[in-house]
């Protein structure tokens, strides 16, 4: 079976926002082992969707459109539904009441426009909306279907969820689709090139599952795709494979599919007994809101001091006025002196600190812009470590935080391993 995405909207064209909304449902369409062929994105003009959807129903078997269901004049992918698919538009009374309620629960007053949400080409199929207005609908016409949810993503998850993948799934099993599952790798600590050069007999010989190496900002992901009967069966297709990527590539796999390295780090630090504390120059306290976003951070977490001048370095984290002077803010020294700083003030039983020049100014042939010194202390010692970071400022910064947070995992990764050995 092949769906095709048709996103409607003008702001989506003018990159005003960004198509969130194609990429959650042609990800999970892929775990159905429904093919995903085309992707379109129209406008908000009713005839250009309409001639777009023709196009779509003429080389697939589903259309499945987001966006253009609300109450405005611009939202016109039911009328542009039904006249691609030669019929009229009716009104749904069951969505019509909701509307009505929804009006008088909130004492707001029952505009046309709100009723123009509940209209539906004629002999479609509603589909409900759990936690708005605007409901979608399914119209089929011969072997064509048009599935058209709202754009408004909380809406158009929902009701993904709830009522298409479902049907989705079922009209994949009639006709004995394969099940698509991935896995994601997340690497820190290692470029793309260097990753696929490790891996690369495995690329080279790849049939089922396959790899697909894809760098990210500050961080490495390595997608393997098994396509198999049934979930179970793809996943022992991922096994193997997986378990010789994470033996080359060792500690440079830190986690997979959801896990970022702070959520991995703050496991690590919560099972190992253990509480942090941070001085950040040129992240700016990146680190720290990376590690707080993650829930239950306040159990290993004490602080996170953005001490960015040389004075607050001094005044707050104890830094040796001398060792500014004589090796510089940025330098390897004063990192360690920063994370020591922060470890001391805090009582933490590890300190991270990260110092460097994230530009585009500030730079000399000696510190250029993109060089970073990160740190990390505790009772066993001090690690220092040197970057030659690249890209603009928020990338150094980005890299910056993701590499700092790659030495703590490192230090925590070992601590582990000297416990388990006594």
């Amino acid at each position: 079976m092949q769906v095709e995405l048709v996103s409607v909207g003008t702001e989506l064209l003018l990159g005003q926002i960004v198509d969130t909304n194609a990429a959650f449902l042609a990800a999970k369409l892929s775990e159905l082992g429904v093919n995903v062929y085309h992707k379109t994105t129209v406008g908000d003009n009713a005839e250009r969707l309409a001639a777009a959807l023709r196009i779509s129903l003429g080389r697939s078997d589903v259309v499945l459109a987001t966006g253009g269901l609300g109450p405005t004049e611009d939202d016109i992918t039911a009328a542009a539904v039904a006249q691609a698919m030669g019929v009229g538009l009716v009104q749904d009374e069951e969505a019509s009441e909701k509307i009505r309620s929804f009006a008088r629960a909130r004492g707001v007053k029952l505009l046309d426009s709100l009723l123009k949400q509940a209209w539906v080409p004629d002999g479609a199929e509603v589909v409900p909306n759990p936690v708005g207005t605007a409901p979608g609908f399914l119209i089929s016409r011969g072997s064509a279907t048009v599935i058209a949810l709202p754009g408004v993503p909380t809406e158009m998850r929902a009701m993904a969820e709830q009522t298409v993948f479902p049907y989705l799934a079922a009209q994949a099993a009639r006709e004995g689709a394969a099940v698509i599952v991935s896995r994601v790798l997340r690497l820190a600590g290692m470029g793309e090139s260097q990753a696929e050069a490790e891996i690369s007999d495995l690329i080279r010989a790849q049939t089922n599952p396959t790899i697909a190496p894809l760098a990210k900002t500050h961080e490495v992901f390595l997608r393997l795709t098994a396509r198999a009967p049934n979930r179970a069966a793809a996943v022992k297709l991922i096994q193997p494979v997986e378990a010789e990527i994470r033996r080359r590539l060792a500690d440079h796999v830190y986690g997979a599919d959801d896990e970022s390295l702070e959520a991995v780090v703050g496991n690590m630090l919560r099972t190992a007994g253990r509480t942090l504390a941070v001085a950040e120059s040129c992240t700016g306290g990146l680190i720290g809101h990376r590690l707080t976003s993650v829930p239950g951070s306040s159990d290993y977490f004490l602080a996170s001091l953005a001490t960015y001048s040389n004075e607050s370095k001094v005044d707050l984290l104890a830094v040796p006025q001398e060792t500014i002077r004589e090796h510089g803010a940025v330098s390897a020294e004063t990192a360690a002196a920063m994370a020591a700083g922060v470890r001391r003030a805090t009582g933490a039983d590890i300190g991270l600190s990260v110092t460097g020049i994230a530009g585009p100014e500030g730079g000399t042939p000696a510190k250029p812009v993109g060089l970073v010194y990160a740190a990390r202390t505790d009772a066993d010692g001090t690690v220092t470590e040197e970057l030659r970071l690249r890209g603009d400022r928020l990338m150094i910064k980005e890299r910056a935080a993701q590499t700092a947070l790659y030495l703590l995992y490192r230090g925590l990764k070992a601590l582990r391993t000297a416990e388990v050995a006594k």
